[in-house]
């Protein structure tokens, strides 16, 4: 049995929907395997769990938030 496993940040319920649908889909078309014995699994990581660059997510998050608002106004 097939198994995909994603870990990201938090994702809304339709993103996750869509991620199964569309990871299964594309998994099976090129594997030749039914969609029906692929596994998925989500894993959410809050933002304060990980980091990139040797920086928190959680900071890097916020001053882009920030940034974007500073682009907008």
């Amino acid at each position: 049995m097939p198994y995909i496993s994603i870990e990201s940040g938090k994702l809304t319920a339709e993103q996750k929907k869509q991620l199964i649908e569309r990871l299964t889909a594309t998994a099976s078309e090129i594997t030749h395997i039914p969609e029906q014995f692929f596994t998925v699994t989500i894993k959410e990581l809050p933002d304060e769990n990980f980091g990139i660059g040797g920086k928190c997510m959680e900071n890097q998050t916020l001053i882009y938030q920030f940034e974007i608002l500073l682009n907008i106004l």
